[in-house]
């Protein structure tokens, strides 16, 4: 009895149980639920054209763009597209505000070319695909028409990429009117129609994996070892605050991933974390101390052991009180150069419309890479304003027309602050200032502060900076260190930095813009 009531039996048990009471649930949701409309897309082809060393199996691809410009790591997807619901879908069934209706994200590779095919009886379908009707694509990105769709009808892209690898991230983005766009995870490739109902195929597809796990549960014990590209070990990631949370979504992925990593994220400012790794670095008689730097900007930190690599766009935005209401929500640069060389004391200085009342600058202290970007993209200089006040009041100040000056250790501090205290103004990383209340967030010069924006090229909106990570040496390519600077480049962390809404380097666009800010930073390692 003691044998049968083992964990494995229990949980077999388990899984059956759980497989039967699936099945039933979805034998009553196919004929209870009413259905809805609904979009599905399944990628049906995702194949390499020309070399393959970058998979690391050489001649596995044809050659035939091998000498073409800008066509290494050529992939062909198609792509299907049907109403796979069991109500028609007009063109005003789609709910985006664009003039498109759907939007498919090729994440790392850029498109080259797309091809339209559609099955015979639907010729009519073609001529929706036009660029009047929003058809187009740039970058890694692909607009798709409004196109009606009766229930059953589909239609198919053939698209041409560049710049990645096979099996990358394909989304399909968009909304329907009382239904979904969904991915379909069905790999029929052909047009027959299925021999079994969906109902049946789902039920069949839950029923055999269940007698499968039942059957590995029970015979085969999980002692395999962790993938080859994970680490174990302790590793501190320091550094930037505004980045941090960026930093606790990577920590967490890696660790979710490869089993006996302990990774310990102590945001303490960017050029602190830097100048800390530094130190270590030189203490240490093992190279390279067990410690990720993350700066906002290149670190000003000279010493040339440390080693720097770009990993995302952070764009910054200047927020103040919001009983400060500039007209449209915007300053010019100007205006804020005046601000903080202290030439505004008051805001009724800067428009009639706004409240006469103290001028209180919340700044970031010198270790801050927030604050170095604003002064190095924003200011084109230091805040000359000097530190007046311990905790941002007016009570210690000696000249009663001298402007509040304070520095603040974090983000999150500088927020807090500025919400609390009327006429503040600071400066904060986008994302985390985004929604605050209390807050209201500035535009420069008549331009937003817009990820979005940065992620398609328009660098328009000055306040954006690289961040970097550093460390001392190159680690050992065995070390939980370099394994995690390799994670940095995979698609799962590159997701966990665009929810986090940065940019990241790695890819088409990202890639020439953190350039083109290396270049402006002075050629930051």
């Amino acid at each position: 009895m003691q044998e049968w009531l083992s964990a494995e039996n229990v949980v077999a048990v388990a899984t059956a149980v759980a497989g039967v009471v699936a099945s039933a649930v979805m034998v009553w949701y196919e004929r209870r639920v009413p259905r809805r409309k609904r979009i599905g897309y399944r990628v049906q082809m995702d194949n390499p054209i020309g070399h393959g060393v970058r998979a690391g199996r050489a001649n596995v691809r044809l050659g035939l763009f091998d000498e073409a410009p800008d066509m290494s790591d050529a992939t062909l997807v198609l792509l299907r597209i049907e109403n796979d619901g069991s109500q028609s879908i007009a063109d005003n069934d789609y709910t985006g505000r664009e003039l498109h209706g759907l939007t498919a994200v090729f994440s790392g590779r850029v498109i080259r070319g797309v091809s339209v095919t559609q099955p015979s009886g639907t010729d009519h379908l073609m001529d929706h695909f036009t660029a009047a009707a929003g058809f187009g694509y740039r970058d890694g990105v692909l607009r798709i028409p409004r196109v009606p769709l009766n229930r059953g009808d589909h239609f198919k892209l053939l698209v041409l990429l560049s710049g990645g690898d096979v099996a990358g991230p394909i989304r399909l983005i968009g909304g329907i009117r009382d239904g979904e766009v969904h991915p379909n995870r069905s790999a029929t490739p052909d047009e027959k129609p299925p021999l079994f109902s969906r109902a049946a195929r789902l039920i069949t597809v839950m029923l055999t994996l269940c007698v499968v796990a039942l059957a590995t549960i029970i015979v085969v014990r999980d002692d395999t070892p962790p993938p080859v590209e994970c680490a174990t070990g302790e590793l501190t990631l320091t550094g930037s605050t505004a980045f941090a949370p960026v930093l606790r979504g990577l920590a967490e992925e890696y660790e979710k991933d490869c089993e006996g990593a302990d990774i310990t994220v102590d945001a303490r400012g960017s050029s602190a974390g830097v100048n800390e790794l530094a130190l270590l670095g030189a203490q240490s008689k093992k190279g390279s101390p067990p410690v990720i730097a993350f700066s906002d900007g290149p670190s000003t930190n000279t010493d040339a052991r440390l080693v720097g690599h770009r990993v995302a766009l952070s764009v910054f935005t200047l927020v103040v009180n919001d009983g400060i209401r500039p007209p449209g929500a915007t300053l010019t640069v100007d205006d804020v150069r005046r601000l903080y060389r202290g030439e505004i004391t008051r805001w009724r200085q800067l428009d009639a419309s706004l409240p006469d009342i103290p001028v209180v600058l919340v700044s970031r202290d010198a270790d801050s890479g927030t604050r170095q970007v604003f002064q190095r993209t924003v200011l084109n200089g230091w805040e000359r304003v000097p530190s007046t006040s311990l905790d941002c009041r007016r009570d210690d100040l000696s000249a009663p027309d001298a402007v509040t000056r304070c520095e603040l250790d974090s983000t999150e501090q500088v927020l807090t602050t500025v919400a609390r205290l009327p006429g503040a103004i600071g400066y904060s990383e986008l994302t985390v200032a985004t929604g605050r209340p209390g807050l209201l967030g500035l535009a420069l010069d008549g331009r937003e502060p817009s990820v979005e924006n940065l992620e398609t090229g328009d660098a328009s909106y000055p306040y954006y900076g690289a961040e970097y990570a550093y460390t001392y040496r190159r680690p050992p390519a065995d070390s939980l260190a370099d394994s995690f600077l390799a994670h940095l480049r995979r698609g799962t962390a590159q997701s966990v930095i665009r929810g986090q809404g940065h940019v990241p380097c790695e890819t088409a666009t990202g890639a020439r813009l953190c350039d083109e800010r290396a270049r402006e930073d002075g050629g930051g390692r």
